[in-house]
């Protein structure tokens, strides 16, 4: 196994209420149906806070299946900020992890939105192909973002 890692960053002001934007990055329920390749998002509590465990739909990757699940702690600050970070449960090794933020600030003409996210997969590649696997990581990542964008402005009613 070899560990392959991509990142994606992105920022833009949306003329949107900051609070509708928070709305829809905390549901659940909402996040799947916005974002592609998401199938759904089960939620859980610990002393601790927040768990989300993610489902992605199937994926190859030079060949490779996979379906990823990975589960991340959330940490929610109050319609300004969502960080998440990798935590798989006890005992349950992941292959798959996030880690990331949503930054959301008013500014004139809507909310300021930071999205940066930071994917991991472990795939029975050898490192040697990590140039090539980044690569359909980076392109996959940023698809899924210009979809999610464009659904995002679609569901707040407003325009690119």
């Amino acid at each position: 196994m070899s560990r392959f890692s991509a990142t994606t960053e992105s920022e833009a002001v949306v003329a949107a209420e900051r609070s509708a934007i928070w709305t829809v990055l905390t549901d659940p329920v909402l996040l799947p149906k916005l974002t592609p390749l998401l199938r759904r998002i089960d939620t859980g509590r610990d002393s601790e806070g927040d768990l989300w465990r993610w489902h992605l739909v199937g994926l190859s990757v030079l060949g490779i299946g996979i379906s990823p699940v990975f589960t991340e702690r959330m940490i929610f600050d109050a319609e300004k900020r969502i960080d998440y970070t990798h935590e798989p449960p006890k005992g349950g090794g992941e292959r798959t992890g996030a880690e990331g933020s949503y930054v959301l600030a008013d500014v004139e003409g809507g909310t300021h939105l930071a999205i940066s996210l930071t994917l991991d997969v472990d795939l029975p590649l050898p490192r040697l192909a990590s140039p090539a696997v980044t690569t359909v990581m980076q392109e996959t990542m940023q698809r899924m973002g210009d979809r999610f964008s464009a659904n995002l402005l679609q569901h707040l009613g407003v325009s690119p």
